[in-house]
């Protein structure tokens, strides 16, 4: 804290002459309040506590009551603006509303009279939890979270030098300084590990970690705060944006806290106990303080500043607790700070608790791969948002990397034959002896997992709910699609009609994580681009249409929480997609000798018409392959090729297209991006699959490239489609002299040539390409 003499001469002066003259205004954002022995300036928040005169005194209690504003300096942060400049009064009403606001926080200082009088909220929240395991829902889904650990595969966390351990524990002094600061580090490795991964790897990580002492809830690092003997004092850990000018910290630059509480392990996971009332209590008035200050602060959020998380650890577990809720709300009576916070939460916050999990192992050791960890580090990074805004690379971006990382691991350790089978997979089927540790499955995990996998049978029937109504839709036949299985289905109402049924993965569902993540692109991405589609007039009969889609409504009564989320039926909340047209996929007309001359003329002008079609939306399929193309057959009308599978499909340049080996375009392997012609090159190498080439067992993205590279300089391509139809050689020359760069593919003129060039029953007659 600066003293008199700390102050800039241009400050002093400045200070000196508007306290002299009465009959002017104070510059905006200094407050004088006085005792008789002296009084304190608070410029943009800065207190700076100035010895008074005596002959003084009398014309500085004048001041006492009176509130000035200034708007901020474009481009300048509050710390910067000097006190002299754009000085202008604001409102009384404005200024007593601050002052109050300032006044209650200043006097909102006990956590253990807040913990009491929630007694009856707690009691309550817990008899009406009934037989549920959490009084409070969870603050984040397990297929957020699931995402998330797709995402953080390729980060690398600091290795932690200090750490708690479990083994030597105890309530000894000792044990807790190790404890505090293996927190210390550990809330600087997550910090550190996000900002790179997510933000930035050349700027520098604007964020600190410092321990708060009770006595002045001011910030110190632990190391000097133990050596002062302030430990006993030490209640809690918080990141803290960094700021010179205020080495101790400010309430409002707190991202999040973390609480050090021994009995946190008492309710971990598997624990039938609930998370005790001092405890939440405590985590709720370190969150409610959060939000008073951020509501008093001159910082621009990215986010709303309306949420804040505290983090509860010991030596070995962790939780987190989100409090969300508009502070404007609350009744600012200064005289009854505290029971004012109880009404605010009780009719204005919600409270999520996540579930107490490990952190650390018994050897202290930090495990960042499992969900304790990953809760703690999800709360982190939506913390940094709020203060830093959206990250430069999105957890859909590094999750999209997953099954290429998945497939490059499993390659470099020869755990199996990599090779296409007759749906054009790769399948792993034989495993070899390796030099890593192999985990044996838990047969455990496995019964769970296929209970949570919901399998139809033929003539089953399942009922969807969306924002309208319940449809029915009884299954006629299951299939089989890289993996994952779909449905072919007719709407009860409508038995003679066909239409493609797929089930996602329950939110709950972890394992087996590979699958469910290509189910969630399958269902709820799909959903997502067909509905773009719609909305923005995207009418083609080469184009799949958007029947249906919502939620599974599952046997039984469904008890699913008035705020959201889903019941304890392990089938609630499951997602479902119904599209049309039906039909056989290329890969299935190939096997059966049913693709020839007709049929690779007609699935290429047909497959272009689509592409030209979602590319006046700017919109680019990203996995074209043989099974994302099916011929359909409508009454006695020509049968016509529709493009399907469009989960992967690119809308912005932070998108990731699938990766095939096979049939992805060169510089979506180079990349991991489209360029124009991406799709079109994609389109190439399944013509080229369908009409007898050879497709190479490939099992690297080194190989693949090699592949290509091969295959164009020597021009077996279009030597192979030129033995069918000069206009697909064509095709593929065109093709290959736009692949890479970022020129446009010119739709109207190919899809005018491909026309000329199918052959139809009725001579003379136009292939109808609008849809």
């Amino acid at each position: 804290m600066a003293t008199y003499e700390d102050l800039p001469p241009s400050m002093i002066k400045r200070l000196a002459k508007e306290l002299k003259n009465l009959d002017k205004s104070l510059p905006k954002g200094i407050s004088v309040g006085i005792n008789d022995d002296d009084f304190s300036v608070s410029e943009a928040d800065i207190e700076v506590p100035v010895t008074a005169n005596e002959n003084n005194v009398s014309r500085m209690k004048q001041l006492l009551s009176r509130d000035f504003r200034r708007p901020p300096l474009k481009g300048r942060s509050p710390d910067q603006e000097s006190i002299g400049s754009e000085t202008k009064r604001s409102s009384v009403s404005s200024g007593s509303r601050s002052h109050n606001r300032k006044e209650f926080l200043s006097r909102f200082v006990d956590s253990q009279t807040l913990t009491a009088r929630l007694e009856d909220w707690f009691e309550l929240i817990s008899e009406n939890s009934g037989q549920k395991k959490s009084a409070f829902d969870v603050p984040f889904e397990l297929i957020e979270l699931q995402k998330f650990d797709y995402a953080l595969e390729g980060v690398s966390f600091q290795q932690l030098v200090r750490m708690p351990s479990a083994v030597y524990a105890s309530t000894s002094d000792a044990v807790e300084a190790t404890a505090y600061l293996a927190i210390e580090d550990f809330l600087h490795a997550s910090v550190k590990g996000l900002w790179e991964a997510f933000w930035s790897q050349d700027d520098p990580m604007p964020f600190s970690v410092a321990c708060l002492y009770n006595e002045n809830l001011k910030f110190y690092q632990a190391e000097k705060a133990i050596g002062n003997g302030k430990l006993g004092g030490l209640c809690a850990t918080g990141v803290l944006l960094n700021n010179p000018r205020h080495p101790h910290g400010k309430w409002d630059h707190i991202l999040e806290l973390a609480l050090l509480r021994p009995d946190i392990g008492s309710v971990a996971a598997g624990s039938d106990r609930q998370l005790s009332l001092s405890v939440l209590g405590e985590a709720l008035f370190y969150a409610i303080r959060m939000l008073l200050s951020r509501s008093l602060s001159r910082l621009n959020f990215s986010e709303s500043p309306n949420c804040a998380y505290v983090l509860l650890v010991d030596s070995q577990h962790g939780g987190v607790v989100k409090v969300e809720g508009d502070v404007d709300k609350l009744e600012f009576d200064v005289n009854n700070v505290y029971n004012c916070s109880v009404d605010w939460i009780k009719k204005h916050c919600k409270v999520t608790v996540s579930p107490v999990d490990r952190i650390w192992n018994k050897l202290g050791n930090a495990n960042w791969g499992d969900i304790g960890a990953l809760q703690v580090l999800f709360a982190t990074f939506h913390c940094i948002v709020q203060y830093s805004g959206m990250p430069k690379h999105s957890i859909e971006d590094l999750a999209a990397d997953h099954g290429p990382r998945l497939l490059t691991r499993r390659v470099a350790r020869q755990l199996g034959d990599s090779r296409v089978n007759g749906h054009g997979l790769f399948r792993f089927q034989q495993r070899s002896v390796s030099p890593e540790i192999v985990e044996v499955p838990d047969e455990s995990i496995k019964i769970k997992s296929e209970e949570l996998i919901m399998k139809l049978d033929v003539g089953s029937v399942l009922w969807l709910e969306d924002s309208e109504c319940q449809k029915g839709y009884q299954i006629n036949d299951v299939l089989h699609n890289n993996e994952l299985r779909y449905y072919i289905a007719s709407p009860v109402n409508d038995p003679g009609k066909s239409l493609y049924l797929y089930v996602g993965s329950h939110p709950s569902q972890l394992e087996p994580a590979w699958e469910d993540m290509n189910l969630w692109y399958q269902v709820q991405r799909q959903t997502k681009i067909l509905a773009i589609m719609r909305q923005k007039g995207l009418s083609s009969k080469y184009l799949p249409q958007l029947s249906a889609s919502g939620r599974i409504v599952h046997p039984g009564q469904c008890r699913k929480p008035s705020s959201g989320g889903n019941c304890d039926h392990p089938w609630c909340g499951t997602p479902i997609l119904v599209t049309s047209p039906v039909g056989e996929t290329v890969v299935d007309m190939v096997n059966a000798g049913r693709f020839g001359l007709d049929e690779a003329i007609r699935c290429c002008h047909d497959c272009v018409s689509a592409l030209s079609m979602a590319s006046s939306a700017d919109i680019r399929h990203g996995d074209i392959r043989p099974e994302n193309i099916i011929c359909v057959v409508s009454g006695g009308r020509h049968p016509y090729f529709v493009l399907v599978g469009w989960g992967h499909a690119i809308l912005e340049d932070r998108d990731r297209p699938a990766m095939n080996l096979h049939f992805s375009s060169t510089y979506a392997l180079q990349e991991g991006k489209l360029c124009s012609a991406s799709d079109a090159e994609s389109l190439v190498y399944v013509l080229y699959f369908a009409c007898g080439g050879a497709l190479p067992d490939l099992d690297s993205v080194e190989g693949a490239l090699q592949w290509r590279e091969n295959s164009w300089s020597r021009r077996l391509i279009q030597k192979k489609l030129g033995e069918l139809s000069t206009v697909l050689k064509a095709f593929a020359d065109y093709v290959d002299s736009l692949c890479g760069t970022p020129y446009p593919i010119d739709y109207d003129i190919w899809l005018r040539r491909l026309r000329r060039n199918i052959h139809d029953g009725d001579h003379g007659k136009q292939v109808d390409t609008s849809g």
